[in-house]
């Protein structure tokens, strides 16, 4: 049986998530919802070892007071978890949490069903305008951006960098919060049954197919089109003739 890569990405709001947020988000994610058997962790997972016997992770949350970011990783350096908000002004909502996790060509709808209900409940619990989980490759692709030089050499740089210079593309799942909400306005209420679904609190789930693994074929490809169409090409990066989108979201950066 293969087995491909999921990432879950969590866009932050501006500045590190609270000492007290990060502690609830690893107990949810290691005690209550088992995303994992956390192992190492560090900048790059390297830098102290949990024993999976015991759920004491005084380290770990002393390493992310002092660094404010932290990769935690399985034993096998298949899963993750990597917290890294933003750092500077030049781009406050750059920040992230980002779970990348190994699953079979075939997922339960059970697994999937609770991959939604943990995704918006740290959603809201780190108050995120906007969660992404689709495939590796697929978020790539749509993320990154190859620009070949005159040298000779290949330079890589990103479609968008963040939320706030709008959307790469659709993936698997796609939870918008208030700002996108707003963008979008009631171009929601026109997508196609069982597309949408309001999941409370100003987010919206906006779902193109039923598996992960539908991404980067034919008919996955038609049907992020006809959302990306109902929704407004504008708002989203246009990879054909890679311009920026034309529509972004509002975004307000906290009070000082």
């Amino acid at each position: 049986m293969t087995s491909r890569t999921l990432i879950t990405r969590i866009h932050l709001p501006p500045g590190p998530p609270s000492s007290a947020v990060v502690r609830d988000l690893v107990r949810l994610a290691f005690n209550e919802y088992r995303w994992f058997q956390p192992a190492v962790y560090g900048r790059f997972g390297e830098d102290g070892r949990l024993d999976p016997r015991d759920t004491d992770y005084s380290a770990l949350f002393a390493y992310y007071d002092e660094f404010q970011n932290v990769t935690i990783a399985d034993s096998m350096d298949r899963d993750f978890l990597m917290i890294f908000p933003a750092r500077g002004a030049e781009f406050p909502w750059i920040g992230n949490i980002s779970w990348s996790t190994s699953f079979p060509d075939t997922m339960p709808e059970e697994w999937r069903d609770a991959h939604l209900r943990q995704v918006v409940e740290v959603m809201r619990l780190v108050g995120a305008p906007l969660g992404q989980a689709g495939l590796d490759e697929d978020q790539r692709r749509k993320n990154e951006l190859l620009i070949p030089s005159p040298d000779g050499f290949t330079n890589q740089t990103f479609t968008v960098r963040d939320p706030s210079e709008g959307l790469a593309g659709l993936f698997w799942r796609n939870i918008f919060g208030p700002p996108f909400v707003r963008m979008f306005g009631d171009r929601l209420l026109s997508l196609p049954p069982g597309t949408a679904q309001d999941l409370g609190d100003g987010l919206v789930l906006v779902q193109p197919y039923e598996l992960p693994t539908q991404a980067m074929t034919p008919e996955g490809d038609a049907a992020e089109e006809c959302l990306i169409t109902v929704l407004g090409p504008g708002c989203f990066y246009d990879h054909q003739h890679q311009s920026k989108p034309t529509r972004v979201p509002e975004f307000t950066l906290p009070a000082k």
